[in-house]
């Protein structure tokens, strides 16, 4: 019993049969059609979360998974919060933003269940670099299942954790089925645990119906961890007695399974039969203990059923924190200094005043291809605030929201914008997410720096500017600055804002030179700039082809007399609809330019903001100029050719014009 006391064993006992008799209630008002969506039950597996959370403190953390109402009960989280979640009620604890797959408690440490099998991996250890980086001595415990074990996030975290040393209990629930596929299809070898040793960290396995033998093993493990050891992985064996969601037929599994389980391993019998055979559990201390249960379970049912829903027109509402920022954008002065230092000088300064901000990245301490961490190293820590990752981008992208989630605030550095696919899981599902599913409880203040852009003959894979696809989803914000002045009002801008910010800088521009106060200064999101002023046709771009614009338009002045407008959108998520509109009341003509692919691009948005906010003052049809709809090609001549350019832009307007 490793010296556990009547109180421990009965807290144990009575944490087992809240979380069974909560999941059946939840599988009775499922059938009965007034839980919507999907439930993934918890029943037969109860020992494994109640033995591992009971060996950590009040104040550690963990991360969950899809069938997370077991760990988050065992949390310690309110019954009646947790259901009204389950309903979709307002006074849930994502306040119906999430639903069963994605309860967050932060106030307890339950760092989110998660829908994406793996990820709460890569969030635990970045909730764990964020402890350690602190210096605190808790212990963050991550749940997932034997299918998880196969994800690129497993591998990467593993082997991220153990090099960092992170405070992480890995904990996976091997309950023998990865949704239909049993682990003899999906596994390499007999026991996930001895995947540990890969990656040069302990790995055990135990009977996860014997929540005594669980409890052992991870307060040993914890302690373990807590001291300075770094990461442990504990496998824990069971089955899925439950379908892999409620109403799977479950065809793939042997008929007679679930019944020999429950008649020869359900954890509660067994432990129960353990206690009354000890002297600790009589038959009036059970009654007492399932009557209290029980009780709390329908008090729940009733506080769900009785909660309002959302009001509909708060749908959009934790989408984005809110930002209260003092901005300013001083005149630009005499000291010039190039894109990459501008950028570089606003990271400087915002680490050098707040000890919050870390660095996460391939290189990074090197300052690899680019040069714009050149010397953070040296002055702030190499692999303590400026580290260095494994090629890992999915894994180290995580890690960093995990991090953000914990309150730091990471930039993240991928050396390309190609890069960033391999990351779409952490930006997309999580970055982006994790604020409104958890109905407020997170902020992401995640900063992802990456190079766009072509024209160097670095070939299709190395010259994607592929902004679009991250201005198409919501919770994110983008950026795209032309200048260096720009570049470091808007990095201010971006890494202050609290929210997940895609921050996109082009090869082209990191050697151009220009004038940059050396002040603080904030430049606001959202918000453009009239590069160049006039009154016969407006001209929309982004990013390097702001140069190519401003030539095209000095061009068409001095030759033609036509007399553009030239704007640098600088912020492409939120959009300035207003300076759009302004300007072609004004002229009223349109070309965009836009280095990234026509269609859903940039400039179909700037278009369609136009036609939506301008539509009676156009004169012709917009014209948009953007790079052929082919990857990107390696030999110059044929790059020259799919690219925009200021002659394309010359020869466009003066179509537009008739001439």
């Amino acid at each position: 019993m490793g010296g556990l006391d009547q109180d421990k064993l009965l807290s144990l006992y009575e944490t087992m049969l809240r979380i069974r008799r909560f999941e059946e209630t939840v599988a009775k008002l499922f059938y009965g059609g007034e839980i919507p969506g999907f439930v993934h039950l918890y029943i037969g597996e109860e020992a494994i979360a109640t033995g591992v959370i009971h060996a950590l403190r009040k104040d550690d953390y963990i991360t969950s998974t899809h069938r997370g109402h077991g760990h988050l009960i065992a949390k310690g989280v309110d019954l009646k919060k947790l259901m009204a979640e389950l309903y979709g009620k307002e006074t849930g604890l994502n306040k119906g933003r999430g639903g069963s797959m994605h309860a967050v408690d932060v106030g307890i440490g339950v760092m989110g269940a998660n829908g994406i099998v793996g990820s709460g991996i890569g969030l635990a250890a970045g909730v764990a670099l964020a402890v350690k980086y602190r210096g605190k001595d808790n212990v963050v415990a991550t749940f997932f299942g034997d299918g998880a074990s196969n994800t690129g996030v497993f591998h990467e975290t593993l082997n991220m954790a153990s090099i960092w040393k992170l405070p992480v209990l890995f904990v996976c629930e091997n309950n023998m089925y990865a949704a239909t596929v049993p682990v003899k299809k999906s596994l390499s070898v007999d026991r996930v645990s001895k995947r540990a040793s890969a990656y040069n960290i302990e790995g055990v396995t135990v009977d996860g119906t014997n929540v005594l033998e669980v409890y052992e093993t991870a307060e040993k493990l914890v302690k373990e961890i807590r001291n300075g050891k770094g990461p442990a992985l504990l496998e824990a064996l069971t089955l899925r007695v439950r379908g892999h969601f409620e109403g799977d037929p479950q065809h793939y599994r042997p008929k007679d399974e679930v019944d020999e389980f429950l008649r020869e391993k359900d954890p509660i019998v067994k432990f129960r039969n353990y206690l009354i055979s000890n002297g600790f559990l009589n038959e009036a201390r059970d009654n007492e203990i399932r009557s209290k249960v029980e009780k709390e379970v329908l008090e729940a049912v009733e506080f769900a059923r009785n909660s309002p829903y959302p009001k509909p027109d708060t749908a959009l509402e934790y989408t984005y924190s809110e930002s209260k920022l003092t901005y300013k954008e001083p005149p630009p002065g005499s000291r010039a200094i190039t894109y990459v230092e501008a950028v570089r000088e606003a990271l400087d300064y915002e680490m050098s005043r707040y000890d919050d901000v870390i660095v996460l990245g391939e290189d990074v301490v090197a300052a690899g291809v680019w040069g714009v961490t050149k010397g953070l190293a040296a002055k702030y820590g190499a692999d303590v605030r400026v580290i260095d990752t494994p090629i890992s981008e999915d894994g180290f992208t995580l890690i960093a929201v995990g991090a953000a989630m914990a309150g730091l605030r990471v930039v993240v550095e991928h050396r390309f914008a190609d890069f960033l696919y391999l990351a779409m899981n952490a930006i997309f599902n999580h970055a982006a997410k994790l604020r409104y599913m958890s109905g407020g409880q997170f902020k992401i203040p995640i900063l992802v720096r990456a190079a766009i852009g072509a024209g160097i003959s670095a070939a299709a894979q190395h010259s994607s500017t592929n902004a679009s696809m991250f201005v198409n989803h919501p919770g994110l914000k983008v950026v795209a600055p032309a200048t260096p002045y720009d570049a470091k009002g808007l990095f201010l801008a971006s890494i202050r804002d609290g929210n997940p910010v895609i921050f996109l800088e082009h090869k082209k521009l990191y050697r151009m030179s220009g004038p940059v106060p050396e002040e603080e200064y904030v430049i606001p999101l959202g918000k453009a700039s009239v590069k160049r002023e006039g009154s016969d046709v407006t001209i929309v771009t982004y990013s390097y082809m702001l140069h190519e614009s401003l030539e095209a338009a000095k061009e068409l002045k001095e030759r033609y007399g036509i007399d553009a407008e030239v704007i640098d959108l600088r912020t492409l998520y939120p959009l300035d609809r207003k300076t759009l509109k302004e300007s072609v009341e004004k002229t009223m003509k349109l070309v965009v330019v836009d280095e990234g692919w026509g269609p859903c691009g940039i400039s179909s948005e700037v278009i369609a903001t136009v036609e939506e906010e301008a539509f009676g003052y156009l004169d012709s049809r917009p014209v948009r100029i953007n790079t052929g709809h082919a990857p990107i090609p390696f030999s110059p001549t044929l790059e020259k050719e799919i690219l925009p350019s200021k002659e394309k832009i010359v020869r466009s307007i003066l179509t537009l014009f008739r001439r």
